[in-house]
This record gives structure tokens, sequence and C-alpha cells, in this order.
């Protein structure tokens, strides 16, 4: 099969086929006496068993590794190597969970901070969406509120929300 066919057949565009070839992922294939490059049934299945390992994220050292094994014939190989890959690609989803979740929380802060009236003295009139004016140049600290709150949320707290100790 020539290049657009393998690629339409696995779902990916003719440049990343080449991509994969160029790398050294994808062995390259023998060429007709016009130029054209001439896939057999084992290239589309190692390239459609690299893409869908690149789908789950994997590493694409990993992944290549581990078709190049099915490839050449040693699924055990890959079979034996999955678990830990697996397991190590779940650990690192679930840290980006756990960092996306403290980010959506500082931007509820922010969000809520940016939409409802101070509730300190000092900040703005007190209406909702009314913030500070921005005097950037006339200033040491932040030019407004809204700066206020980005930098308060994003060090763990605003101080114009947070109520005074004492």
């Amino acid at each position: 099969m020539r290049i657009g066919e393998l690629a339409d057949r696995i779902g990916v565009t003719a440049d990343t086929v080449r991509f994969y070839e160029r790398a050294g992922w994808l062995p390259r294939p023998p060429r007709q006496e016009n130029g054209y490059r001439e896939y057999a049934e084992a290239d589309a299945e190692h390239l459609r068993l690299l893409i869908d390992l690149r789908r789950l994220e994997l590493p694409l050292e990993e992944a290549a590794r581990l078709a190049s094994y099915c490839h050449s014939g040693h699924c055990a190989d890959t079979a034996s190597q999955l678990p830990s890959l697996i397991a190590e690609r779940r650990a690192d989803i679930g840290e980006r969970m756990d960092r996306l979740r403290e980010l959506d929380a500082r931007l509820a802060d922010l969000e809520r901070h940016v939409t409802e009236p101070p509730r300190r003295a000092g900040f703005s009139d007190g209406t909702p969406g009314a913030r500070a004016a921005l005097s950037v140049l006339d200033s040491d600290g932040p030019c407004c509120d809204a700066a206020v709150a980005i930098e308060g949320v994003a060090e763990g707290g605003c101080a114009c929300c947070t109520a005074p100790a004492g």
C-alpha cells in the first residue's frame, strides 16, 4: 500500500508517517520503480501499535521501542514491560490531576474575587465589577485590587478577602 493509503487506514496524515519513518521509529519501506513507498501489512500493524501507544501518551521513545519489539517478533518483551509503563503513566496522570484541581481552586478564588464586591475598605467602591483604576505609574505596589487578588491567590490567599487576625 502507498503512504496515503497507510495513513488513511491508521487515521493519521502522510506527514505523520513520514515523521516516524525519518525518525527511525517506522522501518523504511522498499520503493517501487516510480519511487513510491510500498508498505506491507506488517508496517500498518507496527504503525498502528506505535500510534495507539502514543495516544496513551507514552513517551515516544518508549512507544517506539515497544512497537519495535512486537514488529520484530519479541511481543513477550512488550507484554512484560507494558504493566510498569502503564502504572507510571497513571501515576503521572494522578499527579497532573492533583495539580489541575489545585489550579482550579485558585482560579475559582480569583474568579470570585474579581466578580464579587470587595470585603474590606480601601478597595474599589463595593459594587460588583467596580475595581480600582489602574495606576501603574505612581504606585510601588500592585496597580489595582485585581492585581492584588492575582498575586494573593497565586500565593495562597488574597489579603483583601482574608479577615484580619486579632
